[in-house]
């Protein structure tokens, strides 16, 4: 379990290919060690387990079913991922519960700049689209943050020069692909109303 605020990002230093997925390899500064094999860690919002560390560099295995629910598939050396250890207990929760179970993949459909801050509006299908809520959270690659508007197929989010910064939602241009994972409240809400229908 995460709550969408990073402090930490790293670089992919390599890929390799297996027969039903890839190993990942992430080099980063986020502070684990041997001890932490098997753990949790949110990669661009996606759940995956450590399995090995050595000189700064995280290695991940990402099943075919995970590669094709998520944009790493599209991912390719040196890019940027947003990095997140799982939450312990009596840690604060300054964004919103969040599992790493990504729900679709999104496009950016337009970057407006509003003095310091960023208004990313990202396509969505209709299935998703009913989903949202607006003010209610959402993860956009491991990010948590709040839908300031839906449309008709798209929603915007506002991002503050902070987030920005600490993030690589910095680095989006038109057309990129971000993993999107809606918030656990709405979709289990939704799925009560529609069973009591």
């Amino acid at each position: 379990m995460f709550n969408g605020i990073i402090f930490n990002k790293g670089k992919i230093c390599s890929i390799k290919k297996r027969a039903k997925g890839i190993n990942i390899f992430i080099k980063s500064s986020l502070k684990v060690s041997n001890k932490n094999l098997g753990i949790s860690i949110s990669c661009d919002g996606v759940c995956l387990t450590l399995i090995s560390y050595k000189n700064k560099i995280l290695e991940f295995y990402l099943s075919n079913e995970t590669l094709a629910k998520s944009k790493f598939k599209n991912n390719k050396v040196g890019d940027e991922v947003n990095l997140e250890k799982p939450l312990k207990f009596g840690d604060n929760i300054s964004g919103h519960i969040c599992q790493g179970h990504i729900d679709t993949v999104c496009s950016v459909k337009n970057i407006k700049k509003v003095d310091k801050s960023n208004i990313l509006e990202f396509k969505i299908s209709k299935l998703f689209k009913k989903q949202l809520v607006e003010k209610a959270s959402i993860l956009i690659n491991g990010v948590s943050l709040t839908i300031s508007k839906i449309k008709e197929n798209s929603f915007e989010i506002w991002v503050i020069p902070h987030t920005l910064k600490l993030t690589n939602l910095l680095n989006l241009k038109k057309n990129d692909l971000v993993n999107v994972e809606i918030d656990i409240m709405s979709k289990y809400i939704k799925k009560f109303i529609n069973e009591k229908k």
